[in-house]
């Protein structure tokens, strides 16, 4: 997916699939309903066969999910590919990190954020309640890597839920997510900072995060947080 093969590797092992099939020069994921990330395949070295691309389908279909495969922005062959056989481009998505030691320098403010696991009852309503179900909650537990969630808190409530992990010198932070009526205030930024310091604690040198390109307003925080875009991905599929 991009070019730094410690991020890629922690891209995928800390939000795992349910299971994988390989079909040729590609992986498929199966997600349980969980979403692209975990639903999609991928190309796993660039001597895959144009081919190999029915056999994907086959597995998609055989596991009731829909034909998607998640393709770098750079692997302009394997798009050219998709795009003979009907398939479209959709969901544009940057890959972007951070130095774990500068999120960490500023700590968010007392009581502001917490490190958890398992997460709570709340976690888990403020994730349902951003479109993140259980189905895929459930990506979380697969994780095999040291892991956390984060509870984030404004105004003595309850307001913002994320799940990080940690492969290697990478963490990886996931389902960010703030409660609409208390946006604005911080929350975000508060929970990528405690992200950071307890990867750094867990041996951790950065923190990457994947995005949606249309997402300005995030990408916008995360810019002014100090994370550089490493390139991205899309999905392609068809009807």
């Amino acid at each position: 997916m991009i070019a730094d093969p410690e991020i890629a590797r922690a891209f995928e092992t800390t939000w795992p699939a349910a299971e994988y099939a390989e079909a040729g020069g590609f992986r498929v994921g199966r997600g349980l309903g969980a979403g692209g990330r975990v639903s999609s395949a991928r190309a796993l070295a660039p001597d895959w066969q144009a081919a190999d691309i029915p056999r994907v389908e086959a597995i998609q279909r055989g596991w009731d999910e829909r034909p998607m495969f998640r393709v770098a922005d750079a692997d302009t062959a394997l798009q050219e590919a998709l795009r003979a056989q009907g398939y479209r481009h959709g969901t544009p998505t940057a890959i972007m990190a951070a130095d774990c030691a500068a999120l960490a320098a500023e700590p968010a403010p007392p009581l502001a954020a917490f490190a958890i696991w398992p997460p709570l009852a709340i976690q888990r309503d403020i994730w349902s309640g951003g479109g993140i179900p259980a189905s895929r909650q459930a990506v979380m537990e697969r994780v095999a890597q040291p892991r956390t969630a984060i509870l984030g808190r404004v105004q003595d409530r309850a307001a913002g839920a994320a799940f990080v992990a940690r492969d290697g010198r990478v963490a990886m932070i996931h389902g960010i997510e703030v409660v609409p009526a208390l946006r604005r205030q911080g929350v975000a930024g508060w929970l990528l900072r405690k992200a950071a310091e307890w990867a750094a604690a867990e041996g951790a040198t950065r923190l990457a995060l994947a995005v949606r390109r249309d997402n300005a307003h995030a990408r916008a925080l995360y810019q002014r947080l100090g994370f550089a875009d490493l390139g991205g991905y899309g999905y392609w599929t068809r009807d």
